[in-house]
């Protein structure tokens, strides 16, 4: 049985990750704060009990080292085409069976025992997650097993209030999930003040 940590990911381009943030803020500090995000969420996400690929685009960026930031040894994947829940899913069924977590570079709360605490939750439910802030969500985990069946990840109202309740009711399901804090996901400016103002030293 293999743990699986698959990260989602844009390279922290100016133009291409934190673009709603860059309205607020302007590309530079959008640039910066893409970079802090993703490095602690690259530390976080690494650790010898677990199997870490990215997921990026576009894949023209798949092979790059951003400066040291994602190093020449992080395994990668083309996210490829189609909406956030076709990506997900495409993910999914590459992963080997075993629990599987998802994450995005959005949240700089994230840690190590974090992601460790979700995997101990897949030992005792079918679903973890970590709720974001905004109402999409930092973590999703499931197992993936011998059983076949179709993640939540469609149809679901993705970048809205309403991403991580469509997510949890497409599961089939009926036990609870594990959950895990509530964090905040840094895509605004008033998001970046708000982790600030609780995080920061």
């Amino acid at each position: 049985m293999t743990r699986s940590v698959i990260l989602f990911a844009k390279p922290p381009m100016m133009g291409l990750a934190k673009t709603r943030l860059a309205h607020g803020m302007g590309k530079a500090e959008a640039q910066r704060v893409a970079r802090l995000t993703l490095a602690r969420t690259l530390r976080a996400a690494t650790d010898p009990r677990w199997q870490l690929t990215l997921y990026t685009t576009p894949r023209r960026h798949l092979a790059a080292t951003l400066g040291g930031l994602w190093p020449p040894s992080l395994a990668r994947q083309d996210q490829a085409g189609g909406d956030l829940g076709e990506r997900l899913t495409r993910a999914f069924d590459r992963a080997p069976h075993g629990p599987v977590l998802f994450i995005g570079a959005d949240c700089p709360g994230l840690t190590r025992g974090l992601v460790w605490r979700a995997f101990k939750a897949l030992q005792r439910q079918d679903t973890v997650v970590g709720p974001a802030n905004d109402g999409g969500f930092w973590l999703y985990g499931l197992t993936k097993g011998g059983r076949a069946f179709r993640p939540p990840f469609a149809p679901v109202r993705w970048s809205s209030e309403h991403a991580l309740a469509d997510v949890l009711a497409n599961r089939d399901s009926q036990a609870p999930p594990a959950r895990l804090p509530t964090l905040i996901d840094i895509d605004t400016a008033e998001d970046w003040r708000a982790w600030s103002r609780l995080y920061s030293s």
